[in-house]
């Protein structure tokens, strides 16, 4: 059994660093729309369906380019440490 933390050949992390930041950048993307959401519903009573959608596209979008800086970070301590 290999120690919590190590990275072997069956580890879900073991070679696949595109799948850590999708996953990390999906993440960014959940936290920037709820985020949106609470600045939205603190303004207005009224929320329809496109503007939750507009607002999930938008977090998406931010989070690909670079967002809150968090997917990195989430990505730099998943990494292998050699």
């Amino acid at each position: 059994m290999s120690p919590i933390g190590s990275v072997g050949p069956d580890s879900p992390r073991a070679g696949a660093p595109e799948k850590i930041r999708d996953a990390a950048q999906q993440f960014e993307a959940l936290l920037l729309g709820q985020i949106l959401r609470a600045a939205r519903e603190g303004g207005e009573a009224s929320s329809g369906c496109a503007m939750e959608y507009a607002e999930q596209q938008f977090a998406a979008v931010m989070a690909r380019n670079g967002g809150l800086g968090l997917a990195g970070l989430i990505v730099k301590g998943l990494e292998p440490q050699n």
